[in-house]
């Protein structure tokens, strides 16, 4: 059984961060606003961050795009030491359905969503590597509801991949989560009630 404290790393390695030399590069994988909000709080004191925010999963159309917007409503008003920079990646559906196929049916949480972490952190892999980023990583772990040793699991075999660093990371300890929260009502953040796929939405709410 695996039993590392990813939080614990992540403060381990910052704390051997170069300090007067060049910052360390970022780039970090976005599913919304909410989740972005204390993990771009808590790391852009040691990194200069981009946000990827790429969501081929998102449900409807509209959600996506609402979730963008807000997205970037929040970076231009979070006060930082470092530059937060943003870009987004291909909104191509598709993409999500196909890597979904043949498990509609699973409950949120398991191998339909392992899947997913799996998609997008590829896309944010290649996208660091273009970018010459010295780290990678995702804001999903902030969520009580994903699995964050699935999570670091996959972005250490992408890392071996595509030959970049994975920030290893939980972000929802050390009340990550609480924080993230606090961080949301105090800039009026629009915060939606399911992860973002189809199946999420039927999931809470089997009446649409």
């Amino acid at each position: 059984m695996n039993h590392r404290n990813y939080q614990k790393e992540l403060e381990q390695l910052i704390v051997q961060l170069p300090q007067k030399e060049q910052v360390p590069t970022l780039l970090l994988h976005s599913c919304c606003a909410p989740c972005s909000s204390y993990v771009l709080e808590y790391l852009s004191a040691y990194f200069r961050i981009t946000v990827f925010y790429y969501n081929p999963n998102i449900y409807p159309e509209s959600e996506y795009y609402t979730r963008a917007k807000e997205q970037r409503r929040f970076i231009a008003a979070l006060p930082t030491r470092y530059p937060v920079d943003f870009t987004e990646g291909a909104y191509i559906p598709e993409d999500f359905y196909r890597c979904a196929r043949g498990m509609e049916h699973l409950p949120e949480g398991g191998r339909r969503c392992f899947a997913c972490y799996r998609l997008r952190l590829e896309a944010a892999a290649k996208t660091a590597k273009e970018k010459g980023c010295s780290y990678f990583a995702s804001t999903l772990s902030i969520s009580p509801l994903k699995n964050a040793q699935k999570l670091n699991e996959i972005g250490e075999q992408l890392a071996r991949e595509y030959q970049v660093l994975w920030l290893p990371n939980d972000f929802k300890k050390k009340n990550g989560y609480k924080r993230s929260t606090e961080l949301s009502r105090e800039y009026g953040m629009y915060r939606q009630d399911y992860c973002g796929c189809v199946y999420s939405l039927r999931e809470r709410h089997p009446e649409l």
